[in-house]
């Protein structure tokens, strides 16, 4: 019997070193987690610091190069021949693009960093969509591409931030433009449900295989197609899209077949949060 107390002592004390030393393992675990969550903690921010610093700097050669090709393009220094007009046209159009990439690496840097705000406010539908067809009829005059936008009949005024909103609308129809060669894009708006709203950017363009679907908003994705490689992009147009919609509290989503066209939608709120009770 004594024997048996003897090793049931021996074992139990061996069970007891095994724990400690299985608690010393976890807690050392733990500390390296700590550790390399901290490292992530500092190379996320050093990235979004980076980034912002980058936008910014890029921002004042990218404007004086815009503002010497709008001065080269108005003659104020002199006559252009057709020939050099058509290398301002091109060097602006350069210049453009690039601002564009540079605003959307500073929105990505801003989102990661927190300091994105959200500012709601009563607004129309109808004045969102003559705000955004003003902005691409130019583009669409010299296109052969129709841009239809569907009048927003019997729909109620949104408390949302209009802005968030127009950015990712402007997104969605920027990609259908381009990636429409002729055709059509549309943009229409309906109830989805009682208590959200459904805007949503349909092209007759090159259309999205299904395997794309899922990976299409994230960072720096982009079509694997001979069209995407001529045209240039950072690809977190539509990452930015998504997460705009999420701080306003909806989501994104797409529907598409390859030569079937593609038809982006945002669906949000009726209200973001809490709505005043006065709309005035």
């Amino acid at each position: 019997m004594e024997l048996e107390l003897q090793q049931l002592r021996a074992e139990t004390a061996a069970l007891r070193d095994e724990l400690d030393e299985t608690n010393q393992g976890v807690l050392a675990l733990y500390a390296e987690l700590d550790t390399q969550a901290d490292q992530l903690r500092q190379a996320s921010d050093l990235k979004s610091r980076f980034l912002a610093y980058m936008s910014h700097e890029f921002r004042t050669p990218l404007g004086s190069i815009l503002s010497i090709a709008s001065m080269l393009s108005e003659e104020f220094d002199g006559p252009l021949t057709a020939e050099q007009h058509k290398q301002v046209v091109f060097v602006s159009g350069a210049a453009r693009e690039l601002s564009d990439m540079v605003d959307d690496l500073l929105d990505l840097a801003k989102i990661e960093a927190g300091r994105i705000t959200i500012s709601p406010a009563w607004f129309d539908m109808f004045d969102l969509f003559s705000a955004l067809r003003g902005m691409f009829r130019p583009i669409a005059d010299a296109g052969s591409v129709d841009l239809i936008f569907e009048a927003p009949e019997g729909l109620p005024r949104l408390y949302s931030d209009d802005k968030k909103l127009a950015q990712i609308l402007r997104n969605f129809i920027s990609n259908s433009l381009k990636f429409t060669q002729r055709g059509e894009v549309r943009i229409s708006v309906r109830m989805e449900g009682e208590q959200q709203v459904r805007f949503a950017v349909s092209d007759t363009g090159i259309g999205i295989p299904q395997e794309m679907h899922g990976a299409l908003f994230e960072d720096f994705a982009q079509i694997d197609s001979p069209l995407q490689k001529r045209l240039r992009g950072t690809g977190l147009g539509l990452s930015l899209c998504k997460r705009f919609a999420q701080l306003i509290g909806g989501y994104v989503g797409l529907e598409s077949e390859p030569g079937r066209g593609s038809t982006f939608f945002v669906v949000i709120p009726l209200a973001i949060a809490a709505e005043p009770s006065d709309e005035s």
